[in-house]
C-alpha cells in the first residue's frame, strides 16, 4: 500500500500535468497528500425546503419541476447571456437563472423534478435562485449529500478537487494499513483507518463527520506527543549532565546589578540555578513577554556556568541581535574577568581564525553569534551550557547539533513568543518550562490605536510631530500577495510615495527581506545609531532589537496580522524613556477584524493575546511550522481539540513509562507513525 500512497500526484485520473502544479501549490504531490487534504468546511444539501419557506439570501435546496424549458435572454451587453427556468413544488414557483451557460440549453425537461441548491433571493412572494448547481431527482452528485469545501483552491474549482479526492479514495478504496494500535482503536471507541479517510471526506452525516475527524485528531495530536515525550526521555537517560559549582552564586551577579530585579526573574533563576546544579542535563524553557527581562537571566546564568569552569555558547536568529547581546553580557560580566567574543558571518577571516584558536584552547569565556556557531569548525574547550534566544528561529534540529558540540550540556531556550500557558507544555514536551510574567516597573505602557485608513494625513502628521521632537518611527507592511515580486512592489511604491512626498524633509529607508544580510544589518545599525528617522519595513523588525529612541509604530493593513505578530512588533518600541505609540491602521468591518483591534488597545499582556489569537484564528496559524520547528496540523486544531489533547497526553504518558522506545509489539505502529511525522528526524 505504502507504494500506493507514494504515487506521484499527476497520474491519478482526472488531474494530468497542469492541474499536478496547482495541486503543487498546495502541498499535494502524491496520493497520500490528496487524501489527507482535508475540507475546510461543508456544506449540508440534504435536507430540502419548500419553496414557500426560502429565506432570503440563504443557501437552500429545493426539489422542484421544471414548468418551462430553458429560455435565454439577450442583455446589452452582448457578452452577457442568461438563461432561465421556471419551477415548481407543491407551495409555490421559483426562477432558476444562470450566466453565460449555453451548454445547459438542452438539459432540463418540462416535468422532471430536479434538485437545485444555491443561495436565494427573496423579494416578496418572488423567489430567485442564482447560478445554483442541480442535479436529477434520483442522483446525487452535487445535492442531496453533505458536501465537502476545500481550503485555498488556487485555479482549482470545488468540484473539480472534490473529484480528484473521490478518484484518489477509489484508488484506496479500503486498504489502508491502519496506524494505530488495535489496543487504542478499542479502548478510545475509534473509527479505523478507512472509514475515517472516506467520512472526512464524504460524511453521511454529522456524526459521520465527528467521529472520522475524533480518529485523524487523536493520531495527529498522539504522534506528536509521543515524538515530544520521546526526546525528552532520551535527554534523562543520556549519561550525567553537566553538574555546577553549588559554591558560585548568581547572587554575586544580581546584587551588583545597577537595577532590581522582578519577583518572577528571581524564581525563574531559583528554578535554573537548581537545573544547573544536579547532575541532569537541564532543557528548560524561558518564556516572557518583550522587554520582560530575559536577558538578563541568561546572563547570571552564564556567570554560573564560566565560574564553574565551563564555557556559554548564546545563539541569537540575527547578526545585529547577536552584537546587541554582546553589549549587554559585557556591560554586566567583565567587572567579573568574564572574557565574550562574537562570532558572525560578517567577520574577517583572519579575525574568525583567531577566535576559533582562542575558543579551542579555552580563552574565550563566552562565544555569541548566529548560526555562524554550528558550524563544524566551531569548536569548544569545555561547552557546559547553550542559550538559544527565540526557539521558533531554530529548530529541534539545529538545537541537538550544538548541543553536540560539548558533553551534554545544560540547555535554555528563551522565547518572547508568549504560548498560553494551557499549550506550552504541548508544543514544547520536550522541556520544562519557566515563564517570566511580570513586566519590569520601568516599562511604560505603549499606547495603542486602531484606526482606519481614512485617518491616514492625521497619522502622518502625528508621525512628523514626533520626529521633530528628535524621535524615529517605523512603518510596516504586511505580505499581500502570494507573490513575492508584487510583494516588493507594493511596499516599494509605498517607500518611493513616502520618501519623496509625505516625509521628503527626513531620511526615510526601507527593509525587506530580499536584500543581502549585510544590507539588512547595516540598515538596522543606522537606524539605531539615528541616522535614519522612518524605517518602512516589510519582514517583522528583527525580535529583540533595541531602539530606545523609536517611539512611535505605525502597522499598515493590521487586520492581515495574527494577533501574537502585533504584540511582537509593538514590542520594537517603548525601549526607552520616552512615551512610545502603537497606530494599528486597518481595513474591513468583519466582526472578527473589529474584535482583534479592540484586543490590541485594550491589553499589553501578550499571554492574553496569545489566547485571544489562538481563540479567533485557529490554530493553523498561530502555531505554523517555521514557528516551532514541528509539524503542521493536518486537522487539529488546538484550541478546538483540547480535550482530545488532555486524553492523548495521558495516553502518551502512559506509553513511553512503560515503552520509552517503542519497541513492544504492540507499539511498532505508533513508532512509524512518529518516524514519519518528524521525518526520520528523531532517534527512537
Amino acid at each position: 500500500m505504502e507504494n500506493i500512497l507514494s504515487k506521484e500526484i499527476q497520474y491519478i485520473k482526472g488531474v494530468g500535468p497542469n492541474r499536478a502544479k496547482l495541486l503543487n501549490k498546495l502541498g499535494i504531490f502524491n496520493l497520500e497528500d490528496l487524501i489527507t487534504y482535508y475540507p475546510r468546511t461543508y456544506e449540508d444539501r440534504n435536507k430540502p425546503t419548500k419553496i414557500a419557506e426560502v429565506q432570503d439570501n440563504k443557501e437552500v435546496l429545493i426539489e422542484a419541476i421544471a414548468t418551462s424549458r430553458l429560455e435565454e435572454i439577450r442583455t446589452r451587453n452582448k457578452k452577457i447571456k442568461i438563461y432561465k427556468l421556471i419551477v415548481k413544488d407543491e407551495t409555490g414557483t421559483a426562477t432558476i437563472t444562470w450566466f453565460n451557460q449555453s451548454y445547459l440549453k438542452n438539459i432540463f425537461k418540462i416535468g422532471q423534478t430536479y434538485k437545485f441548491f444555491g443561495k436565494a433571493k427573496r423579494i416578496g412572494s418572488k423567489i430567485e435562485i442564482n447560478s445554483p448547481v442541480y442535479d436529477i431527482k434520483e442522483k446525487t452528485k452535487n445535492t442531496g449529500r453533505i458536501i465537502p469545501i476545500y481550503p485555498l483552491t488556487y485555479n482549482l474549482s470545488q468540484n473539480t478537487i472534490r473529484q480528484i479526492i473521490e478518484n484518489g479514495l477509489e484508488m484506496v478504496s479500503n486498504k489502508l494499513e491502519e496506524t494505530l494500535p488495535q489496543y487504542l482503536i478499542n479502548e478510545y471507541n475509534l473509527y479505523d483507518i478507512n472509514n475515517a479517510i472516506n467520512l472526512i471526506h464524504f460524511p453521511r452525516n454529522f456524526e459521520d463527520f465527528i467521529n472520522a475527524r475524533k480518529r485523524l485528531v487523536f493520531e495527529e495530536l498522539l504522534s506528536m506527543q509521543l515524538a515530544l515525550l520521546s526526546l525528552k526521555s532520551k535527554y534523562q537517560k543520556q549519561e550525567k549532565g553537566v553538574t555546577f559549582n553549588k559554591q558560585i552564586h548568581m547572587s554575586d551577579v544580581i546584587n551588583k546589578l545597577p537595577f532590581k530585579l522582578t519577583k518572577a526573574q528571581l524564581k525563574v533563576l531559583e528554578e535554573i540555578d537548581n537545573d544547573m546544579e544536579s547532575n541532569k542535563s537541564m532543557n528548560r524553557l524561558l518564556q516572557g513577554d518583550v522587554g520582560s527581562g530575559k536577558t538578563v537571566v541568561s546572563i547570571i546564568a552564564s556567570y554560573k556556568a564560566v565560574k564553574s569552569g565551563y564555557q556559554v555558547a548564546i545563539m541569537a536568529p540575527t547578526a545585529i541581535l547577536a552584537s546587541q547581546h554582546l553589549e549587554s553580557f559585557k556591560q554586566i560580566l567583565e567587572q567579573f574577568g568574564i572574557r565574550c567574543e562574537l562570532l558572525i558571518s560578517s567577520i574577517t577571516k583572519k579575525k574568525k581564525q583567531e577566535i576559533l584558536e582562542r575558543l579551542e584552547n579555552g580563552d574565550i569565556d563566552i562565544l555569541i553569534g548566529t548560526h555562524a556557531i554550528l558550524e563544524e569548525n566551531v569548536v569548544f574547550k569545555n561547552l557546559g551550557l547553550v542559550v538559544t534566544d527565540e526557539q521558533h528561529r531554530f529548530g529541534v534540529k539545529q538545537r541537538t547539533t550544538i548541543v553536540q558540540k560539548g558533553q551534554n550540556p545544560d540547555v535554555l531556550v528563551m522565547t518572547a513568543t508568549p504560548i498560553p500557558r494551557t499549550l506550552a507544555l504541548i508544543l514544547y514536551g520536550d522541556l520544562d518550562i519557566s515563564i517570566i510574567d511580570e513586566l519590569p516597573p520601568n516599562r511604560k505602557k505603549i499606547d495603542t490605536f486602531a484606526v482606519r485608513k481614512s485617518l491616514t494625513e492625521r497619522i502622518n502628521n502625528f508621525i512628523k510631530k514626533q520626529i521633530e521632537e528628535g524621535r524615529q518611527a517605523y512603518i510596516v507592511c504586511p505580505l499581500v500577495e502570494e507573490n513575492e515580486e508584487l510583494n516588493l512592489k507594493s511596499v516599494e511604491t509605498l517607500f518611493e510615495t513616502y520618501k519623496n512626498e509625505t516625509f521628503k524633509e527626513y531620511n526615510v529607508e526601507i527593509l525587506h527581506g530580499k536584500m543581502k544580510s549585510k544590507e539588512k544589518d547595516q540598515i538596522m545599525e543606522n537606524f539605531k545609531n539615528g541616522k535614519i528617522d522612518i524605517l518602512i519595513s516589510t519582514t517583522v523588525i528583527e525580535v529583540g532589537v533595541n531602539v530606545p529612541n523609536a517611539s512611535i509604530m505605525v502597522v499598515e493593513n493590521a487586520e492581515r496580522f495574527g494577533l501574537a505578530q502585533l504584540h511582537q512588533l509593538r514590542g520594537r518600541v517603548g525601549r526607552g524613556e520616552y512615551q512610545s505609540y502603537c497606530i494599528l491602521k486597518y481595513e474591513g468591518n468583519s466582526k472578527v477584524i473589529n474584535e482583534r483591534m479592540k484586543v490590541m488597545q485594550n491589553t499589553n499582556d501578550g499571554f492574553i493575546i496569545s489566547e485571544k489569537d489562538l481563540e479567533l484564528r485557529g490554530s493553523g496559524e498561530f502555531f505554523g511550522t517555521k514557528q516551532h520547528g514541528l509539524p503542521e496540523f493536518k486537522i487539529a486544531n488546538l484550541f478546538e481539540d483540547i480535550d482530545i489533547l488532555k486524553k492523548v497526553q495521558n495516553v502518551a504518558n502512559t506509553i513511553i513509562k512503560e515503552d520509552s522506545n517503542l519497541e513492544k509489539k504492540e507499539n511498532e505502529k505508533l513508532k512509524i507513525i512518529v518516524k514519519k511525522k518528524f521525518n526520520n528526524r528523531i532517534e527512537i
